[in-house]
């Protein structure tokens, strides 16, 4: 993979018809500097409003991959952002004067040849590379499809289809390298989809730009010839269409024989791309679409903001499925301190939603001394406040620089005790993000031993800035 960042040299643009929503646009793209990642811009709206490449941002599925930040959307992205990705470029600008990139002939390749055109530049910093350290699954076995990403020297796609028609059978790509292989090799493969299906979607009002130049259209079945000719109205084609030997409407030719896995492995790499960072890791599908990827997608991105935290306050090497921070890493970001700080290690994170460590209560617990000296017990109201602080930890490390937040405890509400908390117990401490709206979040904790709920209690809380309490 490249070491260092890039950029274009100059801007550059294509213009056409979006597949979904038949709506004209014009996409450019632009440089941007280090470290900017990648960034569409709304220019037909009042602001110029941006919304980030980032999976945190996917709101719709159907038939593509959607994105929306404060109420703007983008859609069907993943062919531009294959391009991105393909031609291993970090930072850019991607303009758009409506809802939609244009289609072009259903691939990637008019986005990479205008690319090329303007020129690659190399930028003065190293990229940030993920490095797959340990598999990541993701399965839905009720579908037959399977996608994991594991450990590699390189980033690699391997992917497998069964389409169960005749014409088209099993299909099966792999890509190698992005350098070599990505313009001439994946770029130029099209999208495509099955007859019945293009006639439904058309007549759903999903494919408004759909057309025969834009699409391969596989024909599942025999369609009798006025069959035909309404599918010809509805998409406006005037030449005659037929069933040909290829399987393809009309014998449309292929630029390769497993063209349409090709295609597959395209929005793949456009769907990863939302992770924000080039990965090192050889990822295999079979059988994948945009949902499946875009829940691999989330597990990576996951998976990256642990590695970042861990990387900033775990000095010490941990073990793979050890844990995830220990106290010396807890006490880099947390304020409290002894006889207060109550959580030992973090065991593992989902950034922004669950967060999970655990509390070893010993004998020497200063708080024994006197609750109560015949029979010891651990105050409730320090169940809650470990669980509070388990919430903390998810809350700071919600925001691009935790060391600037502090969590300010608002409420407790529906809190239940079930059973005492004794010497020699060791707190399981669960908090998850029930709703948030900007600063103020509203967390469900939990506390177990040996597996069951000594406490509960819905917490809420606000983010406040450090440096009004310092």
């Amino acid at each position: 993979m490249r070491r260092l960042q890039r950029t274009l040299k100059e801007p550059a643009s294509f213009s056409g018809v979006g597949i979904h929503t038949g709506n004209q646009c014009t996409v450019t793209f632009k440089p941007a500097p280090i470290d900017h990642g990648i960034v569409f811009v709304r220019t037909d709206l009042k602001g110029n409003p941006e919304v980030p490449a980032d999976i945190d941002n996917v709101v719709e599925l159907a038939r593509g991959t959607t994105l929306s930040c404060n109420g703007v959307k983008v859609c069907t992205v993943e062919h531009v952002l294959a391009s991105l990705a393909g031609l291993e470029i970090d930072n850019a600008i991607i303009e758009l004067d409506n809802n939609e990139p244009p289609v072009g002939d259903g691939s990637s390749l008019q986005f990479t040849e205008a690319i090329l055109k303007a020129g690659i530049s190399e930028q003065d910093a190293v990229r940030n590379i993920l490095e797959i350290d340990t598999p990541i699954y993701y399965s839905e076995p009720e579908r037959g499809v399977d996608l994991v990403a594991l450990p590699s020297d390189d980033f690699r796609i391997t992917f497998m289809v069964d389409y169960r028609n005749p014409a088209l059978g099993t299909q099966y790509t792999f890509l190698a390298s992005l350098e070599e292989e990505f313009v001439e090799e994946f770029a130029p493969a099209r999208t495509f989809c099955f007859l019945q299906e293009a006639e439904q979607l058309k007549d759903q009002g999903i494919i408004k730009g759909g057309k025969l130049d834009n699409a391969l259209i596989v024909c599942d079945g025999q369609p009798s010839p006025q069959q035909l000719r309404q599918l010809g109205e509805k998409f406006g084609i005037e030449e005659e269409l037929f069933v040909g030997k290829s399987g393809i409407l009309n014998d449309k030719p292929l630029r390769f024989p497993n063209e349409l896995v090709r295609h597959k492995a395209l929005d793949l790499l456009g769907d990863l791309a939302l992770i924000g960072v080039p990965i090192r890791a050889h990822v295999l599908a079979a059988r994948s679409g945009h949902a499946a990827n875009v829940a691999l997608t989330k597990k990576v991105k996951d998976f990256y903001q642990k590695k970042k935290i861990a990387k900033r306050y775990q000095q010490r090497e941990i073990k793979e499925g050890e844990y995830f921070l220990d106290i010396e890493a807890i006490m880099r970001f947390l304020p409290h301190r002894y006889p207060f700080l109550l959580v030992d290690r973090v065991i593992d994170m989902v950034v922004g939603k669950k967060v999970v460590a655990i509390k070893n209560v010993s004998v020497n617990e200063m708080f024994f001394l006197g609750h109560f000296p015949a029979r010891r017990v651990m105050p409730a109201v320090l169940v809650v406040e470990a669980m509070a602080q388990t919430g903390g930890i998810l809350l700071m490390h919600s925001y691009p620089e935790p060391g600037k937040k502090l969590p300010f405890f608002t409420g407790i509400d529906k809190a239940k005790f079930k059973k005492p908390v004794v010497p020699g117990d060791q707190l399981w401490l669960e908090a998850e993000v029930q709703n948030r709206r900007q600063d103020f979040w509203k967390m469900k904790t939990r506390a177990l031993v040996g597996g069951e709920v000594v406490a509960e209690a819905l917490l809420s809380c606000m983010a406040v800035e450090k440096e009004s309490w310092d």
